[in-house]
Protein backbone atom coordinates (compact mmCIF):
# COMPACT_ATOMS: atom_id res chain seq x y z
CA UNK A 1 0.00 0.00 0.00
CA UNK A 2 2.86 2.39 0.75
CA UNK A 3 4.28 2.27 -2.77
CA UNK A 4 0.98 3.04 -4.56
CA UNK A 5 0.35 5.93 -2.14
CA UNK A 6 3.85 7.27 -2.75
CA UNK A 7 3.37 7.08 -6.51
CA UNK A 8 0.01 8.82 -6.20
CA UNK A 9 1.53 11.62 -4.11
CA UNK A 10 4.40 12.03 -6.58
CA UNK A 11 1.96 12.17 -9.49
CA UNK A 12 -0.12 14.82 -7.72
CA UNK A 13 3.02 16.88 -7.00
CA UNK A 14 4.14 16.74 -10.63
CA UNK A 15 0.80 18.18 -11.71
CA UNK A 16 1.28 21.27 -9.52
CA UNK A 17 3.11 24.46 -10.46
CA UNK A 18 5.89 24.06 -7.87
CA UNK A 19 8.14 21.72 -9.93
CA UNK A 20 8.03 24.20 -12.81
CA UNK A 21 9.06 27.05 -10.51
CA UNK A 22 12.03 25.10 -9.16
CA UNK A 23 13.36 23.78 -12.47
CA UNK A 24 12.80 27.04 -14.35
CA UNK A 25 14.67 29.08 -11.75
CA UNK A 26 17.44 26.50 -11.65
CA UNK A 27 17.90 26.88 -15.42
CA UNK A 28 17.56 30.68 -15.28
CA UNK A 29 20.19 31.07 -12.55
CA UNK A 30 22.63 29.17 -14.75
CA UNK A 31 21.75 31.41 -17.69
CA UNK A 32 22.05 34.64 -15.68
CA UNK A 33 25.57 33.79 -14.52
CA UNK A 34 26.54 32.74 -18.05
CA UNK A 35 25.26 35.99 -19.56
CA UNK A 36 27.00 38.09 -16.90
CA UNK A 37 30.34 36.36 -17.49
CA UNK A 38 30.07 36.26 -21.30
CA UNK A 39 29.44 40.01 -21.31
CA UNK A 40 32.47 40.48 -19.03
CA UNK A 41 34.67 38.46 -21.40
CA UNK A 42 33.44 40.28 -24.51
CA UNK A 43 33.93 43.72 -22.92
CA UNK A 44 37.41 42.95 -21.54
CA UNK A 45 39.12 44.86 -24.36
CA UNK A 46 36.63 47.72 -24.63
CA UNK A 47 38.14 51.18 -25.01
CA UNK A 48 36.64 54.64 -24.79
CA UNK A 49 38.28 58.00 -25.48
CA UNK A 50 39.30 59.93 -22.38
CA UNK A 51 38.56 56.97 -20.09
CA UNK A 52 40.98 54.57 -18.34
CA UNK A 53 40.75 50.87 -19.18
CA UNK A 54 38.71 49.88 -16.09
CA UNK A 55 36.13 52.64 -16.58
CA UNK A 56 35.89 51.75 -20.29
CA UNK A 57 35.05 48.14 -19.43
CA UNK A 58 32.49 49.22 -16.88
CA UNK A 59 30.88 51.60 -19.37
CA UNK A 60 30.69 48.93 -22.09
CA UNK A 61 29.12 46.40 -19.71
CA UNK A 62 26.58 48.81 -18.25
CA UNK A 63 25.61 50.06 -21.73
CA UNK A 64 24.95 46.48 -22.86
CA UNK A 65 22.85 45.60 -19.82
CA UNK A 66 20.98 48.91 -20.06
CA UNK A 67 19.88 48.18 -23.65
CA UNK A 68 19.20 44.49 -22.94
CA UNK A 69 17.09 45.19 -19.84
CA UNK A 70 15.17 48.03 -21.47
CA UNK A 71 14.14 45.61 -24.24
CA UNK A 72 13.08 43.06 -21.64
CA UNK A 73 10.84 45.61 -19.93
CA UNK A 74 9.37 47.37 -22.96
CA UNK A 75 8.53 44.59 -25.43
CA UNK A 76 6.33 42.26 -23.29
CA UNK A 77 3.69 44.81 -22.31
CA UNK A 78 1.05 43.94 -24.94
CA UNK A 79 1.80 40.17 -25.07
CA UNK A 80 1.55 39.96 -21.27
CA UNK A 81 -1.80 41.76 -21.24
CA UNK A 82 -3.12 39.44 -23.95
CA UNK A 83 -1.98 36.36 -22.04
CA UNK A 84 -3.56 37.75 -18.85
CA UNK A 85 -6.89 38.11 -20.64
CA UNK A 86 -6.60 34.55 -21.92
CA UNK A 87 -5.86 33.41 -18.37
CA UNK A 88 -8.95 35.10 -16.94
CA UNK A 89 -11.06 33.52 -19.69
CA UNK A 90 -10.04 30.05 -18.62
CA UNK A 91 -6.68 29.51 -20.37
CA UNK A 92 -4.75 29.49 -17.09
CA UNK A 93 -1.72 27.69 -18.50
CA UNK A 94 -1.18 30.14 -21.39
CA UNK A 95 0.83 32.73 -19.36
CA UNK A 96 3.18 29.93 -18.29
CA UNK A 97 3.58 27.85 -21.44
CA UNK A 98 4.11 30.77 -23.85
CA UNK A 99 6.95 32.44 -21.87
CA UNK A 100 8.65 29.08 -21.36
CA UNK A 101 8.94 28.84 -25.16
CA UNK A 102 10.69 32.22 -25.11
CA UNK A 103 12.99 31.15 -22.29
CA UNK A 104 14.10 28.14 -24.33
CA UNK A 105 14.81 30.26 -27.42
CA UNK A 106 16.85 32.85 -25.49
CA UNK A 107 19.01 30.14 -23.90
CA UNK A 108 19.64 28.65 -27.34
CA UNK A 109 20.57 32.11 -28.63
CA UNK A 110 23.28 32.66 -26.00
CA UNK A 111 24.61 29.15 -26.65
CA UNK A 112 24.93 30.03 -30.35
CA UNK A 113 26.66 33.32 -29.47
CA UNK A 114 29.30 31.43 -27.47
CA UNK A 115 29.78 28.46 -29.81
CA UNK A 116 29.53 30.41 -33.07
CA UNK A 117 31.47 33.46 -31.86
CA UNK A 118 28.53 35.64 -32.89
CA UNK A 119 28.36 39.32 -31.89
CA UNK A 120 27.05 39.96 -28.42
CA UNK A 121 24.36 42.19 -29.94
CA UNK A 122 22.58 39.04 -31.13
CA UNK A 123 21.22 38.83 -27.60
CA UNK A 124 19.22 42.01 -28.24
CA UNK A 125 17.29 40.17 -30.94
CA UNK A 126 16.95 37.15 -28.65
CA UNK A 127 15.53 39.42 -25.93
CA UNK A 128 12.92 40.78 -28.35
CA UNK A 129 11.92 37.26 -29.38
CA UNK A 130 11.76 36.12 -25.77
CA UNK A 131 9.63 39.03 -24.61
CA UNK A 132 7.16 38.67 -27.50
CA UNK A 133 6.08 35.46 -25.76
CA UNK A 134 5.26 37.45 -22.61
CA UNK A 135 8.55 36.92 -20.77
CA UNK A 136 8.78 37.05 -17.00
CA UNK A 137 6.08 39.74 -17.06
CA UNK A 138 3.55 37.07 -18.07
CA UNK A 139 5.19 34.01 -16.52
CA UNK A 140 5.37 35.15 -12.91
CA UNK A 141 1.81 36.53 -12.67
CA UNK A 142 0.69 33.26 -14.28
CA UNK A 143 2.47 31.32 -11.54
CA UNK A 144 1.04 33.56 -8.83
CA UNK A 145 -2.45 33.25 -10.33
CA UNK A 146 -2.30 29.47 -10.06
CA UNK A 147 -1.01 29.80 -6.50
CA UNK A 148 -3.88 32.20 -5.66
CA UNK A 149 -6.50 29.96 -7.20
CA UNK A 150 -5.20 26.97 -5.28
CA UNK A 151 -5.29 28.70 -1.88
CA UNK A 152 -7.76 30.37 0.43
CA UNK A 153 -7.47 34.05 1.26
CA UNK A 154 -6.44 33.01 4.77
CA UNK A 155 -3.35 31.17 3.56
CA UNK A 156 -2.55 33.20 0.46
CA UNK A 157 0.33 35.27 1.85
CA UNK A 158 1.96 32.10 3.19
CA UNK A 159 1.43 30.27 -0.11
CA UNK A 160 2.95 33.11 -2.12
CA UNK A 161 5.94 33.28 0.21
CA UNK A 162 6.36 29.51 -0.19
CA UNK A 163 6.48 30.01 -3.95
CA UNK A 164 9.14 32.68 -3.46
CA UNK A 165 11.03 30.30 -1.16
CA UNK A 166 11.13 27.53 -3.77
CA UNK A 167 12.20 30.09 -6.37
CA UNK A 168 15.02 31.28 -4.12
CA UNK A 169 16.26 27.82 -3.11
CA UNK A 170 16.45 26.77 -6.76
CA UNK A 171 18.36 29.97 -7.52
CA UNK A 172 20.70 29.25 -4.62
CA UNK A 173 21.57 25.78 -5.94
CA UNK A 174 21.94 27.03 -9.51
CA UNK A 175 24.08 30.00 -8.55
CA UNK A 176 26.43 27.98 -6.35
CA UNK A 177 27.17 25.61 -9.21
CA UNK A 178 27.02 28.08 -12.10
CA UNK A 179 30.44 29.69 -11.63
CA UNK A 180 32.16 26.32 -11.60
CA UNK A 181 30.14 24.95 -14.54
CA UNK A 182 31.06 28.03 -16.55
CA UNK A 183 34.72 26.97 -16.50
CA UNK A 184 34.11 23.28 -17.31
CA UNK A 185 35.62 22.19 -20.63
CA UNK A 186 36.77 25.68 -21.59
CA UNK A 187 38.02 24.61 -25.01
CA UNK A 188 38.43 26.66 -28.15
CA UNK A 189 34.66 27.14 -28.37
CA UNK A 190 34.80 29.37 -25.30
CA UNK A 191 33.70 29.41 -21.68
CA UNK A 192 30.16 28.57 -20.62
CA UNK A 193 29.20 25.93 -23.21
CA UNK A 194 28.44 23.18 -20.67
CA UNK A 195 26.61 25.66 -18.44
CA UNK A 196 24.37 26.81 -21.29
CA UNK A 197 23.68 23.27 -22.54
CA UNK A 198 22.44 22.30 -19.07
CA UNK A 199 20.28 25.43 -18.87
CA UNK A 200 18.79 24.80 -22.32
CA UNK A 201 17.97 21.15 -21.56
CA UNK A 202 16.31 22.14 -18.30
CA UNK A 203 14.07 24.64 -20.09
CA UNK A 204 13.18 22.09 -22.76
CA UNK A 205 12.12 19.64 -20.05
CA UNK A 206 10.12 22.32 -18.21
CA UNK A 207 8.25 23.28 -21.38
CA UNK A 208 7.23 19.67 -22.05
CA UNK A 209 6.24 19.27 -18.40
CA UNK A 210 4.02 22.37 -18.42
CA UNK A 211 2.20 21.24 -21.56
CA UNK A 212 1.70 17.60 -20.59
CA UNK A 213 1.44 17.43 -16.78
CA UNK A 214 0.54 20.82 -15.31
CA UNK A 215 -3.04 21.06 -14.04
CA UNK A 216 -5.04 23.99 -12.66
CA UNK A 217 -6.61 23.53 -9.24
CA UNK A 218 -9.11 26.05 -7.94
CA UNK A 219 -10.52 26.06 -4.42
CA UNK A 220 -14.29 26.40 -4.08
CA UNK A 221 -15.76 29.87 -3.82
CA UNK A 222 -16.91 29.15 -0.26
CA UNK A 223 -13.27 28.90 0.79
CA UNK A 224 -12.21 32.23 -0.68
CA UNK A 225 -14.80 34.53 0.87
CA UNK A 226 -12.67 35.56 3.87
CA UNK A 227 -9.86 38.03 4.08
CA UNK A 228 -8.38 36.63 7.29
CA UNK A 229 -8.85 33.30 8.98
CA UNK A 230 -11.69 33.31 11.53
CA UNK A 231 -10.52 34.36 14.96
CA UNK A 232 -12.73 34.32 18.04
CA UNK A 233 -13.93 37.68 19.28
CA UNK A 234 -14.64 38.61 22.89
CA UNK A 235 -17.85 36.57 22.89
CA UNK A 236 -16.11 33.48 21.55
CA UNK A 237 -17.70 33.77 18.11
CA UNK A 238 -15.69 33.76 14.93
CA UNK A 239 -14.85 37.27 13.79
CA UNK A 240 -14.90 36.96 10.01
CA UNK A 241 -14.13 39.70 7.50
CA UNK A 242 -16.08 39.32 4.29
CA UNK A 243 -14.36 40.06 1.02
CA UNK A 244 -15.41 43.40 -0.46
CA UNK A 245 -18.05 43.29 -3.19
CA UNK A 246 -16.22 45.99 -5.16
CA UNK A 247 -12.63 47.06 -5.65
CA UNK A 248 -11.19 49.44 -3.06
CA UNK A 249 -9.42 51.68 -5.56
CA UNK A 250 -7.64 53.77 -2.94
CA UNK A 251 -5.94 50.72 -1.45
CA UNK A 252 -5.17 49.35 -4.91
CA UNK A 253 -3.53 52.61 -5.98
CA UNK A 254 -1.52 52.81 -2.75
CA UNK A 255 -0.34 49.22 -3.12
CA UNK A 256 0.64 49.86 -6.74
CA UNK A 257 2.55 53.01 -5.70
CA UNK A 258 4.41 51.13 -2.98
CA UNK A 259 5.29 48.28 -5.34
CA UNK A 260 6.47 50.76 -7.99
CA UNK A 261 8.74 52.68 -5.62
CA UNK A 262 10.15 49.54 -4.03
CA UNK A 263 10.80 47.90 -7.37
CA UNK A 264 12.46 51.13 -8.54
CA UNK A 265 14.78 50.93 -5.53
CA UNK A 266 15.54 47.21 -5.72
CA UNK A 267 15.76 47.00 -9.50
CA UNK A 268 18.00 50.04 -9.76
CA UNK A 269 20.45 48.65 -7.23
CA UNK A 270 20.49 45.13 -8.70
CA UNK A 271 20.98 46.61 -12.18
CA UNK A 272 24.36 47.96 -11.07
CA UNK A 273 25.39 45.41 -8.44
CA UNK A 274 26.40 42.71 -10.95
CA UNK A 275 28.79 45.11 -12.69
CA UNK A 276 29.96 46.75 -9.46
CA UNK A 277 31.43 43.50 -8.06
CA UNK A 278 33.56 42.93 -11.16
CA UNK A 279 35.44 46.22 -10.86
CA UNK A 280 38.29 47.04 -8.54
CA UNK A 281 38.73 46.66 -5.62
CA UNK A 282 36.48 43.53 -5.63
CA UNK A 283 37.34 42.20 -9.14
CA UNK A 284 35.37 38.97 -8.74
CA UNK A 285 36.15 35.75 -10.61
CA UNK A 286 33.57 33.40 -12.18
CA UNK A 287 33.16 31.31 -9.02
CA UNK A 288 32.84 34.42 -6.86
CA UNK A 289 30.10 35.74 -9.15
CA UNK A 290 28.23 32.48 -8.61
CA UNK A 291 28.64 32.74 -4.85
CA UNK A 292 27.43 36.34 -4.91
CA UNK A 293 24.32 35.35 -6.84
CA UNK A 294 23.80 32.52 -4.35
CA UNK A 295 23.91 35.06 -1.50
CA UNK A 296 21.08 36.89 -3.23
CA UNK A 297 19.09 33.65 -3.52
CA UNK A 298 19.63 32.91 0.19
CA UNK A 299 17.53 35.99 0.94
CA UNK A 300 14.50 34.06 -0.36
CA UNK A 301 14.98 31.57 2.48
CA UNK A 302 15.54 34.17 5.19
CA UNK A 303 12.55 36.18 3.95
CA UNK A 304 10.31 33.10 4.09
CA UNK A 305 11.47 32.26 7.61
CA UNK A 306 10.93 35.89 8.56
CA UNK A 307 7.31 35.79 7.40
CA UNK A 308 6.70 32.58 9.37
CA UNK A 309 8.25 34.14 12.49
CA UNK A 310 6.37 37.43 12.19
CA UNK A 311 3.07 35.61 11.66
CA UNK A 312 3.62 33.54 14.80
CA UNK A 313 4.11 36.85 16.60
CA UNK A 314 0.78 38.11 15.14
CA UNK A 315 2.46 40.90 13.15
CA UNK A 316 0.15 42.40 10.50
CA UNK A 317 0.89 42.12 6.76
CA UNK A 318 1.45 45.87 6.54
CA UNK A 319 4.04 45.78 9.34
CA UNK A 320 5.77 42.79 7.71
CA UNK A 321 6.07 44.74 4.44
CA UNK A 322 7.58 47.71 6.28
CA UNK A 323 10.14 45.44 7.97
CA UNK A 324 11.14 44.06 4.57
CA UNK A 325 11.52 47.52 3.04
CA UNK A 326 13.60 48.71 5.98
CA UNK A 327 15.81 45.62 5.71
CA UNK A 328 16.58 46.40 2.08
CA UNK A 329 17.15 50.12 2.76
CA UNK A 330 19.72 49.40 5.47
CA UNK A 331 21.60 46.71 3.54
CA UNK A 332 21.81 48.60 0.28
CA UNK A 333 22.94 51.77 2.06
CA UNK A 334 25.79 49.79 3.62
CA UNK A 335 26.60 48.47 0.13
CA UNK A 336 27.50 52.05 -0.86
CA UNK A 337 30.73 51.78 1.12
CA UNK A 338 31.76 48.19 0.30
CA UNK A 339 35.44 47.86 -0.63
CA UNK A 340 36.09 44.17 0.20
CA UNK A 341 34.27 40.89 -0.40
CA UNK A 342 33.49 40.26 3.28
CA UNK A 343 31.81 43.68 3.42
CA UNK A 344 29.63 42.68 0.46
CA UNK A 345 28.31 39.66 2.36
CA UNK A 346 27.75 41.75 5.47
CA UNK A 347 25.63 44.16 3.41
CA UNK A 348 23.66 41.27 1.88
CA UNK A 349 23.06 39.84 5.37
CA UNK A 350 21.24 43.07 6.27
CA UNK A 351 18.97 42.41 3.27
CA UNK A 352 17.70 39.18 4.86
CA UNK A 353 14.03 40.29 4.73
CA UNK A 354 14.26 42.31 1.52
CA UNK A 355 12.15 39.90 -0.56
CA UNK A 356 9.14 39.99 1.76
CA UNK A 357 7.35 43.12 0.47
CA UNK A 358 6.48 42.19 -3.13
CA UNK A 359 4.70 38.82 -2.53
CA UNK A 360 2.79 40.26 0.44
CA UNK A 361 1.71 43.23 -1.70
CA UNK A 362 0.53 40.73 -4.35
CA UNK A 363 -1.41 38.88 -1.68
CA UNK A 364 -3.11 42.06 -0.48
CA UNK A 365 -3.97 43.02 -4.05
CA UNK A 366 -5.50 39.60 -4.79
CA UNK A 367 -7.76 40.10 -1.77
CA UNK A 368 -9.16 43.33 -3.23
CA UNK A 369 -10.62 41.78 -6.40
CA UNK A 370 -12.71 38.73 -7.42
CA UNK A 371 -10.89 35.59 -8.55
CA UNK A 372 -11.94 36.22 -12.17
CA UNK A 373 -9.65 39.28 -12.18
CA UNK A 374 -6.56 37.80 -10.52
CA UNK A 375 -4.67 37.39 -13.78
CA UNK A 376 -5.36 40.93 -14.99
CA UNK A 377 -4.58 42.63 -11.67
CA UNK A 378 -1.38 40.67 -10.98
CA UNK A 379 -0.19 41.20 -14.55
CA UNK A 380 -0.97 44.91 -14.26
CA UNK A 381 1.20 45.01 -11.15
CA UNK A 382 3.99 43.27 -13.04
CA UNK A 383 3.61 45.80 -15.87
CA UNK A 384 3.84 48.66 -13.36
CA UNK A 385 7.17 47.20 -12.30
CA UNK A 386 8.19 46.99 -15.96
CA UNK A 387 7.49 50.71 -16.32
CA UNK A 388 9.58 51.30 -13.20
CA UNK A 389 12.38 49.49 -15.02
CA UNK A 390 12.03 51.78 -18.03
CA UNK A 391 12.82 54.65 -15.66
CA UNK A 392 15.45 53.20 -13.34
CA UNK A 393 17.56 51.31 -15.89
CA UNK A 394 18.80 54.36 -17.84
CA UNK A 395 18.72 56.59 -14.74
CA UNK A 396 20.83 54.35 -12.51
CA UNK A 397 23.14 53.38 -15.37
CA UNK A 398 23.97 56.97 -16.27
CA UNK A 399 24.28 58.00 -12.61
CA UNK A 400 26.67 55.10 -11.99
CA UNK A 401 28.78 56.01 -15.02
CA UNK A 402 28.85 59.64 -13.91
CA UNK A 403 29.86 58.86 -10.30
CA UNK A 404 32.21 55.95 -11.09
CA UNK A 405 35.36 57.91 -10.27
CA UNK A 406 34.43 59.83 -7.13
CA UNK A 407 31.74 57.62 -5.47
CA UNK A 408 30.73 54.41 -7.34
CA UNK A 409 28.39 53.41 -4.49
CA UNK A 410 26.24 56.53 -4.83
CA UNK A 411 23.54 54.61 -6.73
CA UNK A 412 23.07 52.33 -3.71
CA UNK A 413 22.51 55.32 -1.42
CA UNK A 414 19.93 56.61 -3.92
CA UNK A 415 18.26 53.19 -3.94
CA UNK A 416 18.01 53.29 -0.15
CA UNK A 417 16.21 56.63 -0.34
CA UNK A 418 13.58 55.28 -2.77
CA UNK A 419 13.05 52.25 -0.57
CA UNK A 420 12.19 54.54 2.35
CA UNK A 421 9.80 56.51 0.10
CA UNK A 422 8.03 53.24 -0.73
CA UNK A 423 7.21 52.83 2.97
CA UNK A 424 4.92 55.87 2.88
CA UNK A 425 1.98 54.45 0.82
CA UNK A 426 2.18 51.14 2.71
CA UNK A 427 1.94 53.04 5.99
CA UNK A 428 -1.17 54.80 4.68
CA UNK A 429 -2.73 51.42 3.83
CA UNK A 430 -2.05 50.34 7.40
CA UNK A 431 -3.69 53.50 8.76
CA UNK A 432 -6.76 52.93 6.55
CA UNK A 433 -7.27 49.35 7.82
CA UNK A 434 -10.18 49.29 10.30
CA UNK A 435 -9.05 48.20 13.77
CA UNK A 436 -10.38 44.93 15.20
CA UNK A 437 -11.05 44.30 18.82
CA UNK A 438 -7.83 43.98 20.77
CA UNK A 439 -6.13 46.18 18.23
CA UNK A 440 -5.83 43.67 15.35
CA UNK A 441 -6.09 44.53 11.67
CA UNK A 442 -8.55 43.25 9.12
CA UNK A 443 -6.58 43.20 5.89
CA UNK A 444 -8.24 44.01 2.60
CA UNK A 445 -10.21 47.03 3.79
Amino acid sequence: MALPNLCQSASALLRRVEPIIVLEQLGSSLFDTALQLVVKDRCANATSPDLPAEESRQKAMTDFFMTYNLIIRLVPILPALLLARLSDRGWRKAPIVAPLCGYLLSRLALLLVVVGRLPLQVMFGAAVLFELTGGFCAYWPGVMTLASLGSTATDRSKVMMRVELLYGLAGLVGSLSSGHLFLVFSTSVGHGVVLLIVSTLLHLFILIHSIVLLQVKEVSSSETCHILSPAPDDDGAAAVAEAPTGINMVNVVLLFAAAFLYDFAVGGAMEILGVFVMKEPLSWSASQVGYGNAAGSTIFLTSFLGVMLFRRCAVSDVAIILIGMLSFALGIYFMSFVTATYMFYLARSLNMFALIPTPIIRSLLSQQVPSTSYGTVLTSLQLAMKFAGLAYIPAFTKIYQGTLVWFPGFVFTLSSVFSVLGMIPISIVGCRAPPRRRGKYILGD
